[in-house]
Parts: C-alpha cells; structure tokens; sequence
C-alpha cells in the first residue's frame, strides 16, 4: 500500500508503540535512546510532552545517521498534573483512586527528524473518562502488575480497559503512538508514499 525510500527507525522500546507502526507494512528498525526524561523543564505539559520526545528522537539520531526517526512520548494529565509510571503498589492505587470517575487527558506528542536534521513535532490529545472504580478492582489490576510500566498507572489495550467509559479522540493515542495522525505528517512531507501499481 505505501512505500519509502528513507530508512525509518522507532525511537523507542515500546512494544505497542512497535506493534502500531507495523501497521504502515513498511521496514524500520528500532534503536532506543539513553537519555533522562526526567532533565526536561518546561512550563506547559504540551511543551514538556514535546520536550522529552525530542530528547529520545536526538538522541538516536546521533546514533543512526542518515535515517528518519520517528520518536514519541506519552503522557497522563489529571488536574494539570502529569501522573507518572507508578513506582509502588501505593503510587498505582493513588493514580487509580484519581482518576475514578473523572475525565482525564493523554497526550502523545511525536517527534521526526529527517536525515536532513529538519524536526517537526506535533502533539495528539485524546480525553479518556474512567467508570467509577471499586476499590477491589483497583487492588485486582494492581496485583496484575500491569499499571507498572505504563503512564497514568493503567494500559487501555490490557486489562486496563476495564476502567474505561468512553474515550474522545484517537485511541491508538492512548496506547502510545497517534498513528493515523503520524501518517499523515509523513505522507505531507514525503517520506513516505502511496505505493505505485
């Protein structure tokens, strides 16, 4: 269906991030970056989310010249504050017991730096209303240990999706990588093309 010429790498170890880029049917190679998220300053979550996929994008830029890199991050905000991986068995129940009941918002925002060193980023937003949650099933999910490597404290496309009422905007945004919107910043600049016959 589509066809590059360009080498494209996943700035990331995701393995949804992986499973959803593959849906394009093209090659790429993954190499993921070394850098601490936690150095970016910024004073809005737009600026902040941007911030940090462009660290992880440079990043493997330095190690994979002459490639297009596709970097990403994502991140959960309740109340204007950003709600990080859980670290404890407490920092997932507290995520959880927040976000119960209430509307919250994911943002990925995705970064592209062509060979060429042009960047362009963008951010997607998608606002997920949680059920009000029991207090059993917020321990049940926790004791899976899924919550644990995922921002917010849960994963949509696990188990995770047992909290959810309803989602506004992209899911695949909230697994982690807004792909039909990558699409097309990668169709507007060429990098990639529909396939000829």
């Amino acid at each position: 269906m589509f066809e590059t010429n360009h080498k494209l790498v996943l700035a990331s170890a995701s393995p949804r991030r992986k499973e959803l880029l593959a849906m394009l049917d093209l090659p790429f190679e993954i190499v993921t970056s070394d850098v601490e998220e936690t150095s970016v300053k910024a004073t809005t979550m737009q600026d902040y989310v941007t911030g940090v996929a462009l660290l992880k994008t440079r990043d493997v830029a330095k190690k994979v010249p002459a490639a297009t890199i596709i970097g990403a991050d994502t991140i959960v905000v309740f109340n204007n504050e950003l709600l990080h991986k859980p670290k404890t068995r407490e920092e997932a129940i507290s995520h959880l017991s927040r976000l119960s009941g209430k509307r919250h918002a994911v943002m990925t925002a995705v970064a592209i730096i062509e060979p060429n060193g042009i960047e362009t980023t963008f951010v997607e937003e998608t606002a997920v209303v949680f059920h009000t949650l029991s207090q059993e099933l917020i321990e049940a999910y926790v004791a899976s240990g899924d919550p644990y490597d995922k921002a917010g404290g849960y994963g949509i496309q696990t188990a995770g999706t047992l909290l959810v009422e309803r989602i506004e905007g992209d899911y695949n945004n909230v697994v982690g990588l807004p792909l039909a919107a990558l699409f097309a910043q990668l169709i507007a600049k060429h990098i990639i093309q529909f396939a000829k016959e």
